[in-house]
């Protein structure tokens, strides 16, 4: 059955924008349990809106933001430093778990010669937990990197994570997710600093990293790994994640490996080569990875998002593609929202309120609303913004209430970007 389309011209939307203290540019948004409103404000820094409130408050490396790691003998790295927030995930009353965009070629900078390394690059990004407190804020950075000496089978060395684009809480099973550039990892929310650990895993409060990689080729033939960008992060009810990236996507069975909470056992499952059945290609390549495909072989994914629907599946969306509707086993079921700016997605939510799905896009096409077969666009209602990207997506429960979140970003002549918050049905 094909899609029917509506237009909404009316609704309960508020806006913020730098008027009332909001950043220009939003990346993130969302509300801690205790009804506080963060906003990943870009490079203006991180955002905040108390209950109640008419302005937001701006924090900034001044006030402790910390988005660079320790070296060795636990001080920072020497330079300037590189300020942009580009994700959060609320947690606890007060607190806000932050992500970071790392600095140039952050990934890559602790591989290259020795005379090149720079700390102030390869420790940049990564991610901070910040708790409000009666005079500012106190911030405990999670440093996503692996010290020299190896530890529950992995390699030791590491500094690949750097930019960290969607954090997700499960306060259920007490686990903090973060997706990122080259791969994702594990979190606890509850860890406290710890300057002197060197990366180790029973200090550093992550365990990382795992990607549901592939070997492809280049122009020249040369054979590289390839994996990126894991943007879509969708917990299970049983505590297992769906992460969705740039070229593939994967079920990371944390909680059902045995023994439970077993990182690299989870890992295994991914990775390995007996695991291609959960290396899913969501938009197929022209040639699978068996064949090692090449440039003009490949139909990269680019997940966006991901929202977990009631019955198991997963509708997964892409920055390129549209949506597709993967079964709770991984198959894709349905393609949807496949042409035109629909398919420019870069933000995905499931309603709680009825399981309707909202879909932010990039250029120029508001907001979108899906259900059943109904689509339903929400434009003139957006106003001016309705040409601004919508970097994320995010709902709350309060007071038997359903609030939307939405972020929106400048857009490429460098208009400002606002905050929007709906509570209509």
């Amino acid at each position: 059955m094909g899609l029917t389309y509506g237009n909404v011209c009316w609704a309960e939307w508020t806006f913020f924008g730098p008027p009332q203290g909001a950043p220009r540019d939003a990346w993130g948004i969302t509300e801690d349990e205790g009804g506080n409103l963060w906003i990943a404000g870009g490079e203006e820094g991180l955002f905040l809106r108390r209950p109640g409130a008419t302005q937001f408050e701006r924090f900034t490396l001044a006030n402790g933001l910390r988005p660079y790691g320790y070296l060795d003998d636990g001080s920072a790295p020497v330079g300037p430093k590189h300020l942009k927030v580009i994700a959060v995930a609320g947690g606890p009353p007060g607190t806000v778990f932050v992500g970071y965009e790392g600095l140039g070629a952050c990934e890559s900078n602790f591989y290259g010669p020795s005379r090149e390394r720079d700390p102030n690059i390869y420790k940049s990004g990564d991610a901070d937990k910040v708790t409000l407190t009666e005079s500012g804020i106190q911030t405990v950075h999670y440093d996503i990197s692996s010290g020299a000496i190896a530890e529950n089978g992995e390699a030791g060395e590491r500094e690949k994570i750097c930019s960290v684009r969607r954090i997700v809480w499960d306060k259920k099973y007490g686990n903090l997710w973060f997706g990122a550039n080259h791969a994702f990892a594990w979190g606890d929310p509850n860890h406290q600093a710890a300057p002197s650990c060197k990366g180790q895993r029973h200090c550093s409060g992550v365990m990382e990293h795992t990607h549901p990689h592939i070997n492809a080729k280049n122009a020249s033939g040369h054979v590289f790994r390839l994996t990126d960008a894991y943007h879509g992060i969708a917990v299970l009810p049983d505590g297992d994640v769906w992460f969705g990236g740039a070229n593939r996507t994967t079920r990371f069975r944390f909680m059902t490996v045995k023994p439970p909470r077993d990182f690299e056992g989870a890992r295994k499952k991914s990775e390995n080569a007996s695991a291609i059945a959960n290396r899913i290609d969501v938009w197929p390549d022209l040639v699978d990875e068996k064949g090692i495909p090449g440039p003009s072989d490949r139909i990269d994914d680019n997940v966006s998002g991901m929202a977990l629907m009631p019955d198991g599946s997963v509708w997964v969306s892409s920055y390129a593609w549209g949506l597709a509707l993967l079964n709770a086993t991984g198959t894709v079921n349905r393609y949807a929202l496949n042409t035109g700016p629909d398919r420019f997605i870069t933000s995905l939510l499931r309603d709680p309120s009825d399981n309707s799905l909202w879909a932010g896009l990039r250029w120029g096409g508001g907001l979108i609303r899906m259900k059943d077969n109904q689509v339903t666009r929400y434009t003139s209602s957006l106003g001016t913004l309705t040409s601004r990207p919508i970097w994320d997506l995010q709902s709350t429960v309060r007071e038997g209430q359903r609030r939307l979140l939405v972020a929106f970003g400048r857009d490429e002549y460098g208009q400002d970007g606002g905050i929007g918050i709906y509570v209509g049905e």
